[in-house]
């Protein structure tokens, strides 16, 4: 069984961000009260917004950006500057803000303004509590500002803007297994007396996350001393079938149970991929 030092070090936690903190600054919060060198946030939240908010620690860092990428689903308010019917601005959504899309970050972004193409999956009103405040919800391409679709689709009925708005899912991180600033706290004060037990159901191993993301592929354990001073994996070491591994794919190489790194399937005759991350 792994300590609890070495899983803060390799591991995921989903907190739920409180209205106000940037999401940096939450990051920075967990990172300082866990004593770690490193932590990262996956996909930036505006101050105002609450929700999902999953944080690598540690090494895991190294592996945000395959979890950064994937769908997000969100609820929220839409302020309408002129009264409207909520099934006629429905399939106004549908007609103009469903599939891909065309979006140029807002001005207040950590992003370079330039036009890029996201999909929108769905996005649904679903009650009106006025002519003009209508609560959606949406799901979403990673990197997809919702602010933006909002402020969008003002401009073809003579303004809106977004009101509140939670993230409800965030990947493979949602809100049936979050924990709030105070939750958190606690059980930091736990494992600082000895206590580990809630600090460490709390946290996600990364490597059973990687699982989620990525395909898997099983390497023979002979190849593992050379796997982690960085050499390639070679087609004779994998075991079982990877003929769903296509050339440019990356994947999460175990051995047995055991997390190896995460490799790029190359085009080599006997090279089945090269080393984009090792662990060890």
């Amino acid at each position: 069984m792994k300590t609890i030092k070495d899983i803060l070090n390799f591991s995921l936690i989903n907190i739920d961000k409180p209205a106000g903190p940037t999401s940096y600054s939450i990051s920075e919060y967990v990172r300082r009260a866990l004593d770690l060198k490193k932590t990262s946030h996956m996909g930036t939240l505006d101050p105002k917004v609450t929700g999902v908010l999953p944080i690598t620690l540690g090494r895991a860092c190294k592996l945000a950006g395959h979890f950064i990428k994937h769908n997000k689903s969100y609820v929220g308010v839409l302020h309408t500057h002129k009264d409207q019917d909520i099934k006629k601005l429905q399939k106004l959504i549908d007609k103009n803000f469903i599939g891909k899309i065309r979006q140029t970050p807002p001005h207040r972004s950590a992003v370079k303004r330039e036009e890029r193409e996201r999909e929108v999956y769905s996005w649904k009103l679903l009650e009106a509590s006025s002519d003009k405040n209508f609560l959606f919800e949406c799901k979403v391409e990673g990197g997809t500002y919702i602010r933006k679709l909002c402020s969008d689709l003002g401009e073809m009925i003579g303004g809106a803007h977004m009101g509140e708005l939670r993230r409800t899912e965030a990947g493979i991180f949602s809100e049936e297994k979050m924990y709030d600033l105070n939750e958190f706290k606690r059980a930091v004060e736990d494992y600082k007396l000895g206590k580990e037990k809630m600090l460490r159901s709390m946290l996600v191993p990364a490597e059973d996350a990687i699982k989620k993301v990525l395909p898997v592929v099983k390497v023979d354990k002979s190849a593992i001393k050379s796997l982690h001073i960085g050499k390639p994996l070679f087609k004779s070491n994998i075991l079982g079938n990877s003929s769903n591994i296509n050339e440019g794919d990356v994947f999460a190489l175990f051995c047995g149970s055991e997390f190896v790194g995460i490799y790029k399937r190359g085009n080599e005759e006997i090279i089945f991929g090269r080393s984009e991350f090792v662990y060890n």
